[in-house]
């Protein structure tokens, strides 16, 4: 198509041409493609629903561009945006799309609503026709006030919205001035936490010349590197670099990928960042959850220190990222992945490893899904394998359907089926082989909507070694709790913290420790939530002492500035696993 016979489209026509190709490669794909997007630059459209679906044609293109010259337009385009008319119109039609210049609603949790305030302060708003509880607010106003304050707010009965109107300061909205007032409150985080949550505040960040937008969401920038090595007891150097575009010059790659084989390939490189560029990454993270309506812990708790960019090759990049200590697990240690194709984010991983194993939680974001989901797979179980040095891999039910529409509609069970996942319940192994063998029979059999629900109900496994039962999924860690809870019931009851105080000193025996310098204090943090672990475990008492010493490195590992060092050193612990494997199988509310 040459840029003469674009012109005679109209605007919707333009766009349906552009659509139908923008996810086509090859030879005389890339004049059409800059044909049509010269003409959108200039195009006015009808409705909304078509001003999004330019936008997310744009999105694709930044990620997967053929050459230079479809790189710059995409951008010249996505830069042009927020400026359009189109926009401007159908705005209020478009909040919550991530577009630049629309506004997004949601809900926000504690740390991300924390993060909005800090960063703008102005435009993050409540949402006072949806707040439904109001009321709950106002039975904790006396809470944000001064003791000063009280005779006005006990006589005057004006709404919550008015008091907060006439308590926020200048620069700052109703809500920002709601959240920073709860970060200032004297109370545990956790508490705070669960108070404010417990309020559900519904909120607007309205547009803004930097507020979040997926329009803009791209890394570009020199990265500082701390180190290339994946394990960072290696001797570290600190050096910059900047990854080169990767253009799509022939069809994409929609074949599904050997894992084994995957596996037997590591990332390219794994860079540990600085804190700085970590923390520029943590921001892309939380503006790609912001823009989609989503909030997960693991970004909205990233540690800017624990973050590595993994390099998977022809563009496809994660950045991996830790949770600050104070959010971590009592076990198994998550990590956060964005996917990032060419800078662009794509998706997220979810990421949590022990006993040589990880659970995996897979996204491929909606503008994203017509590109390479299956391969970038492959590379998230090689990273996952990698940094961890997992050979066994679980997917949970939500994953695959379990109280997710959206998961069943995608098929995404067949998905990991078709990967080499199985489910070891026999009931459902049974199902899904029937179900392999109607397909043979009849090529257009489809797996029904009940069928899939009933598939999704278990975990699903992959492993690169033999079969093991001491993994993610199938080892009953959450027994060890109850082990604790059983303990700590028949000899302290309510008095919680006496139990604290004299686990710690049990366990500072058991285990040889006689101080706690040089420790820091979220390793301290960590010693006293598994101290009354500790003192249930079977058989720590007839340790040597260098096993002893080896598990005062796994806790203090846990409290570290990087949580991959504790999966390491409590896999190395054979005595360790073992100990707790025997607390899990034997314990069991009930018994």
């Amino acid at each position: 198509m040459t840029r003469q016979s674009a012109a005679r489209l109209s605007p919707a026509r333009t766009l349906a041409a552009l659509e139908r190709i923008h996810t086509q490669f090859g030879p005389g794909v890339e004049p059409r493609k800059l044909a049509l997007l010269g003409r959108m630059l200039r195009a006015r459209l009808a409705t909304a629903r078509a001003v999004l679906r330019y936008h997310e044609v744009l999105c694709f293109l930044t990620a997967y561009p053929d050459s230079p010259r479809i790189d710059a337009q995409a951008r010249v385009n996505l830069a042009a945006f927020e400026s359009r008319a189109d926009v401007r119109h159908h705005g209020e039609a478009l909040a919550s799309s991530g577009i630049a210049g629309t506004p997004t609603d949601y809900r926000f949790f504690w740390p991300m609503a924390r993060w909005l305030a800090s960063r703008w302060p102005e435009q993050l708003k409540i949402d006072w026709d949806e707040f439904e509880r109001a009321d709950q607010l106002e039975a904790l106003l006396g809470l944000l006030a001064l003791p000063a304050e009280m005779p006005g707010l006990d006589e005057f009965s004006y709404p919550v919205r008015h008091w907060l109107t006439r308590m926020k300061g200048a620069g700052e909205s109703d809500a920002a001035f709601l959240v920073r007032r709860f970060g200032e409150l004297p109370m545990a985080d956790r508490t705070r936490e669960a108070i404010y949550d417990g309020l559900d505040v519904p909120m607007r960040l309205a547009p803004g010349t930097d507020t979040p937008s997926r329009t803009r969401a791209r890394t570009e920038r020199v990265f500082d590197a701390v180190t290339d090595a994946a394990r960072p007891r290696r001797a570290a150097h600190r050096r910059t670099w900047r990854d080169p575009i990767h253009y799509t010059t022939a069809p994409l790659d929609r074949r599904r990928p050997d894992l084994a084989a995957e596996i037997a390939c590591p990332p390219a490189a794994i860079r540990l960042l600085s804190p700085r560029a970590g923390q520029e990454l943590v921001e892309l993270a939380r503006v790609s959850m912001v823009t989609r309506q989503r909030d997960l812990d693991a970004f909205a708790y990233a540690d800017a220190r624990d973050v590595r960019l993994i390099d998977a090759g022809e563009g496809i990049q994660f950045a991996c990222m830790g949770v600050v200590p104070e959010r971590r697990l009592m076990f198994e240690s998550v990590y956060g992945f964005v996917t990032l194709k060419n800078g662009v984010p794509v998706g997220y991983v979810l990421t949590s490893a022990l006993f040589g194993s990880s659970e995996i939680a897979y996204n491929v974001f909606d503008t994203y899904r017509g590109g390479e989901a299956a391969r970038i797979y492959g590379r998230v179980i090689a990273a996952t394998a990698h940094l961890f040095g997992s050979d066994t891999f679980t997917i949970y039910p939500y994953q695959l359907g379990d109280d997710n529409d959206e998961a069943l509609q995608s098929g995404a069970w067949w998905f990991y089926w078709k990967l080499g996942f199985r489910p070891r319940d026999p009931n459902v192994l049974r199902l899904a082989r029937g179900e392999v063998t109607r397909m043979k029979r009849n090529a257009r059999h489809r797996s029904s909507i009940e069928t899939l629900r009933k598939l999704a109900r278990v975990n699903v496994y992959w492993s690169a070694g033999p079969e093991r039962e001491d993994v993610i999924g199938r080892l009953p860690l959450a027994n060890t709790g109850y082990a604790v809870t059983r303990a700590l019931a028949r000899r302290f009851g309510a008095r919680r913290e006496l139990a604290a105080q004299t686990c710690e000193r049990e366990a500072m025996v058991l285990l040889g420790v006689r101080t706690f310098a040089g420790w820091s204090a979220a390793q301290r943090a960590w010693w006293r939530s598994w101290a009354p672990l500790v003192t249930v475990l079977p058989g720590v008492s007839r340790w040597s002492p260098a096993a002893r010493r080896a598990l005062v490195e796994v806790i203090r590992a846990k409290g570290g500035p990087r949580e991959d060092e504790f999966v390491r050193r409590f896999d190395a612990h054979r005595l360790l696993r073992t100990a707790i494997r025997r607390l899990a199988e034997r314990t069991a509310p009930g018994a």
